[in-house]
């Protein structure tokens, strides 16, 4: 903006329309005060000062503003109709002009000299402003490099205080410091510590420091003292600022006592693993001797059993026709053969338990109704019904997954209440992690099989006992039995990575749930 400083105002008007002309703007001041209080308000890029004036004239003027730090260096261009000697002229020059004009003024010329005067100005202004940038710059870096040095300075104090070897490396890959620790093993500040021949990791090293990545890994590091190797963890980290890596800060830290405890436990543990090898196969070797004996102990107790019943049998019909008290005597001793050999039967079928056997997808729909088929007396019988809903195909030991579900199903038809027909209902769903009270879903990994049955039910304080071995809840005179089977059911489960429990009310009947993964992780269980 040009201001126009002139008393009179037919000599301000021309001069702001032929600058306005040219696309300048303009301000204009009728007095030197006025003009004074519009430089402290407004920047102007060229002032054009009358030189008489009433009051302050133009020199005044100029010399006050050469006062102002804000308008100090504005351009002055004095006209003056009157004071046209050089005595004159050179004071408008020392009063802080900047070009001095005779009336009548040729516009063209004053017009030129607006226009090279405002370029100056701005140009002037715009090297101010790269100066004040620079100066702001200049306090930045100065700040920047003084916290630099701090920071380095704490850095280098913190890795003096380390225990660890401690160094930093700079952007171009040299070691710039190093902590007193690293005298230990090599006796320069610039050169690595020796390492052991089958450690060196300068390549790996060249690859992580040109990717900007964190560099670990373990070395033996030759002492100078004792000339003897120690294990150290080498760990070197990028330390980033404004998006840059200005600096690496690593470490050497010693694990050699950790080390040499590491390779003694890996040894006991490699002595011990042989053992245990060796136990194994000594405890399968007699394993196989114990089922070969469980055989024929079998085989041998079950023969004299037999002609014990045999010959009770010939006793019975031969000579105590008629004599009701022997009768009844002699029928508890077969009883009782009976079930020493069905004792001798299930103990047999536990013992095979922990052999090994091939898991294979089994449609359990086909295997209950085997075991249907197998039952159809005593469900005809006891005019039983039993419902069976669709079962998922899995994962199992047929013969001994068969043998849960007919453990089951042969104590929901022996544990009826007398006089109610039995009512057993088999349905399944799938469910999502190995747990009994988890929701239903669409699809899950396991399935949930509930067997249900109207009979007489227990209390549910004895849940733990009936998957125990030889554990009864009931009289052996009402309901015949040898407190196995649950056992065994129980086992089986364990074995295909299953689980067994049951809920139940006295006199309000049982539920038996079996949840079962659907897909075996390993083709063959373990003992």
């Amino acid at each position: 903006m040009i201001l126009i400083v002139d008393d009179r105002p037919e000599n301000i008007l021309p001069l702001k329309k032929i600058l306005e002309l040219h696309q300048f703007k303009t301000d204009s001041a009728g007095s030197g005060e006025e003009a004074l209080k519009k430089i402290l308000n407004q920047s102007y890029s060229v002032i054009i000062m009358d030189v008489q004036m009433p009051g302050m004239d133009g020199f005044e003027v100029a010399e006050a503003i050469s006062g102002f730090s804000k308008a100090k260096d504005t351009p002055i261009i004095f006209l003056s109709a009157v004071n046209k000697e050089k005595k004159f002229i050179t004071k408008g020059y020392s009063s802080g002009g900047i070009d001095y004009l005779t009336k009548p003024v040729d516009p063209d010329i004053l017009l030129l000299k607006v226009k090279t005067f405002n370029k100056l100005f701005q140009q002037q202004q715009e090297l101010k402003a790269i100066q004040h940038s620079l100066q702001n710059e200049i306090e930045i870096r100065k700040n920047a490099q003084e916290e630099l040095a701090f920071r380095m300075h704490e850095l280098r104090f913190i890795l003096e205080s380390l225990p660890q070897i401690a160094f930093t490396v700079n952007v171009e890959g040299n070691i710039d410091f190093v902590n007193e620790h690293w005298f230990q093993f090599s006796s320069l500040a610039s050169v690595f510590p020796e390492m052991h021949p089958e450690d060196y990791f300068t390549e790996r090293w060249s690859e992580h420091f040109a990717a900007g990545q964190e560099f670990t890994r373990e070395a033996r590091l030759k002492a100078l003292e004792s000339a003897e190797y120690k294990y150290f963890l080498l760990k070197i980290i990028p330390i980033v600022q404004n998006g840059a890596i200005v600096r690496w800060v690593g470490t050497f830290t010693d694990i050699h006592e950790q080390k040499m405890a590491n390779e003694l436990l890996e040894h006991k543990v490699e002595l011990r693993t042989r053992e245990l090898l060796d136990k194994n196969t000594e405890l399968e070797t007699t394993n196989h001797e114990l089922q070969q004996f469980a055989w024929v102990v079998s085989h041998d107790l079950k023969e004299p059993l037999r002609k014990i019943q045999t010959f009770n049998h010939l006793i019975k019909e031969k000579f105590l026709t008629g004599n009701e008290e022997a009768i009844s005597l002699l029928n508890r001793s077969i009883n009782s053969s009976a079930r020493m050999s069905r004792l001798i039967t299930d103990l047999l079928e536990y013992s095979r338990l922990s052999v090994k056997a091939n898991f294979q997808q089994t449609d359990l729909n086909f295997l209950i109704e085997e075991i249907l088929l197998d039952f159809d007396e005593v469900i005809e019988e006891k005019n039983a019904l039993v419902q069976v809903h669709p079962l998922p195909i899995i994962d199992t030991i047929p013969s001994q997954i068969r043998q849960v579900f007919q453990n089951l199903i042969g104590n929901a038809l022996k544990f009826s209440k007398p006089g109610t027909p039995p009512l057993i209902t088999i349905s399944s769903e799938f469910i999502e992690f190995k747990e009994m009270a988890g929701p239903a879903v669409t699809n899950g990994n396991f399935c949930r099989i509930v067997i249900a049955d109207n009979g007489i039910g227990f209390d549910e304080k004895f849940l733990d006992r009936i998957f125990v071995i030889f554990q009864r809840l009931n009289n052996i005179s009402t309901y015949e039995g040898t407190g196995i089977g649950l056992a065994i059911a129980k086992k089986i489960m364990e074995k295909h990575n299953g689980l067994i429990s049951a809920r139940s009310m006295e006199n309000e009947g049982s539920q038996f749930i079996l949840v079962l993964p659907l897909v075996q992780e390993n083709d063959i269980t373990e003992p």
